[in-house]
């Protein structure tokens, strides 16, 4: 084992012909890292996280030793057999693909999930089993696996658990993940500052929170980003004081260039400056390519009085599979919208402008007509709002259950951005990312998959 090492994963294949019986299990160069038996032919091991039955702890380079058991095999058989060993290291993710495995669902889709969850491993909390029908219930940190039965009764497809500033979470979600499929689990961690708060999502490695107090936030956001995580704040417009330190975002210096997104909608706050809508907004003005996404932050899957529940905000992602790399790929690149109470409404936008067209995260030409057109679902009554840096550009009612809705904007009244709202009563209901305007030459992508 080289120095510098993040991930090992390692795969044993053999010839079972006649019974054949091949166990598994790793040592390093002074402990022993795990034993799967027969059980597993694939093991991953991280200072983060290990499969099942193996230990997560750091990596040392030396001699490591793969021990393998022939619990059976028959007089006079022969049986080949071959191990490979792949490792993260200097930015290659080699290791963490051998270990992803197969996606869960295949093909393009709108993936519906909430990315802002908490558990024990912070400061999640629910009613005891034993006193949940007490008038006066105890309350007790709340195990990992009730936060994921509540993702999957909620007809999600994915989830990203976040606890505050650590790691402790990331083994359980690795053993809980063949379980719950074809629920997604997303390791993530909320790195939670004195001057923000900012969601990580599949690091693959821990990311100190602390330099960010000695070398400001950029150095953070660098790390997170060379840890191959995407780099998301929360809840940027909350107050911060003594009920909740660093809960807006107030960083001096912050490198948007390196911020993926952020948290328009946290949890039930979903009007006035206390979401994240003026500040995605003001970003998207300044030149900035950033994806509003929401979560709902939520700390007990009971979810009582004046709590959201998991999966309310959703975020809804537009991915080739279901699978973590597909998600973050489909965040980083706009193809999103929030669905505010998650309720199932869908928002597809496209615009057209001459011979190019884009939807959600592609670019057009700018200087020229545009003709933007909006299929809405489940929102009937209400009204769709176009935005640029001018604020609202134009406004249309959304009538019927399924709702197609044009719009036409002259040259020159968008000229960075465009995206669209659902609203009623000034409330969203949906909220779809920007589509660029450039002065250079267009992107032209197709329209939204339909699920």
């Amino acid at each position: 084992m080289p120095a510098g090492v993040e991930r090992i994963t390692l795969a044993l294949s053999y010839d079972r012909a006649e019974h054949t019986v091949v166990d598994l299990g790793l040592w390093d160069p002074s402990r022993f890292r795990g034993w799967s038996g027969g059980a597993r032919d694939r093991v991953t091991v991280a200072a983060t996280d290990a499969t099942p039955g193996y230990l997560a702890g750091p990596l040392p380079a030396g001699t490591w030793q793969v021990t393998l058991g022939v619990p059976n095999i028959r007089v006079g058989a022969r049986s080949r057999y071959r191990v490979q060993v792949w490792f993260d290291r200097a930015g290659a993710r080699a290791a963490t693909a051998q270990a992803a495995g197969a996606p869960l669902r295949t093909g393009r889709a709108w993936y519906r999930g909430d990315l802002h969850l908490h558990d024990a491993n912070s400061d999640g909390s629910c009613a005891t089993r034993a006193t949940a029908a007490a008038a006066t219930p105890a309350r007790v940190p709340c195990p990992l696996f009730r936060t994921v039965l509540a993702a999957a009764a909620a007809g999600l497809d994915f989830v990203a658990v976040t606890d505050h500033n650590t790691v402790a979470h990331f083994a359980a979600l690795r053993e809980l993940q063949p379980w719950v499929a074809p629920l997604l689990l997303i390791p993530g961690v909320e790195l939670t500052t004195f001057h923000g708060h900012a969601n990580i999502l599949a690091p693959s490695r821990f990311v100190d929170f602390r330099p960010a107090g000695r070398e400001g936030v950029a150095a953070l956001q660098r790390d997170a980003h060379a840890a191959g995580a995407l780099f998301s704040l929360n809840h940027p417009g909350l107050p911060s004081g003594e009920r909740c330190m660093g809960c807006g975002w107030s960083w001096p210096a912050t490198d948007w260039g390196q911020v993926d997104s952020i948290e328009v909608i946290n949890g039930a706050t979903t009007t006035g400056p206390l979401t994240g809508l003026a500040l995605w907004r003001a970003r998207l003005s300044a030149g900035d390519r950033v994806t509003a996404v929401a979560g709902s932050d939520n700390h007990d899957p009971d979810a009582p009085a004046g709590q959201s529940p998991v999966g309310r905000p959703t975020t809804v992602v537009e991915a080739g599979e279901l699978s973590t790399v597909a998600i973050l790929d489909g965040i980083r690149a706009g193809r999103v919208y929030v669905d505010v109470a998650g309720a199932g409404r869908r928002l597809e936008l496209s615009a057209t402008a001459g011979a190019a067209t884009a939807a959600m995260g592609g670019t057009l030409p700018a200087g020229v007509p545009l003709r933007v057109s909006a299929r809405v679902i489940g929102a009937d009554g209400a009204t769709l709002r176009l935005w640029g840096e001018r604020g609202v550009l134009a406004q249309r009612p959304v009538a019927g259950e399924t709702a197609v809705v044009a719009l036409d904007l002259p040259a020159g009244a968008a000229r960075r951005w465009i995206a669209a709202t659902v609203e009623r009563d000034g409330v969203p209901l949906l909220i779809g990312n920007a589509i660029y305007v450039s002065g250079g030459s267009a992107t032209t992508q197709g329209v939204p998959a339909r699920r």
